[in-house]
């Protein structure tokens, strides 16, 4: 039964998006971008520590069992998350070294990916995807 229950809630996911969308409109509307920090140590948390505050704090708040939600695969949101880390990372590495335009790139970048994948599409799993699916063809031997 416990195999069958792994995964993360999808309202789980979505607050952990919605935090990272709002910390890069925070940065953006205050200047003050230390506000990257938190979806950064958060995400870096989740990623070392399999611990992530934000979806920690939120579970706590779930009606339903966990059962009761569509679950995301553990993999593919750790994938998700490596690449949200690096972007937030390259976003405030940006910001503190006066780097304005490249800080503004990849927090928008990261916000985009976030906010869309709130509406539906991941973008994050489409990359994936594409990946695994070229690893596989290349191991095939397949020229396309």
């Amino acid at each position: 039964m416990a195999d069958t229950l792994k995964g993360i809630p999808r309202p789980l996911v979505r607050v952990n998006q919605s935090v990272i969308v709002l910390s890069v409109l925070l940065t953006w509307l205050t200047g003050f971008y230390w506000f990257l920090a938190i979806p950064l140590a958060a995400g870096l948390l989740g990623l070392i520590f399999h611990f992530n505050p934000v979806i920690r704090l939120s579970a706590r708040f779930l009606r339903k069992d966990r059962s009761a939600y569509i679950l995301e695969d553990e993999d593919q949101q750790s994938f998700n998350q490596t690449i949200a880390v690096l972007c937030l990372a390259a976003g405030l590495i940006s910001y503190l070294g006066g780097y304005l335009i490249s800080a503004y790139i990849f927090t928008a970048i990261v916000a985009a990916a976030a906010f869309v994948a709130i509406l539906g599409f991941c973008i994050g799993c489409f990359i994936h995807y594409q990946w695994k699916m070229y690893t596989y063809r290349r191991k095939q031997g397949s020229p396309r």
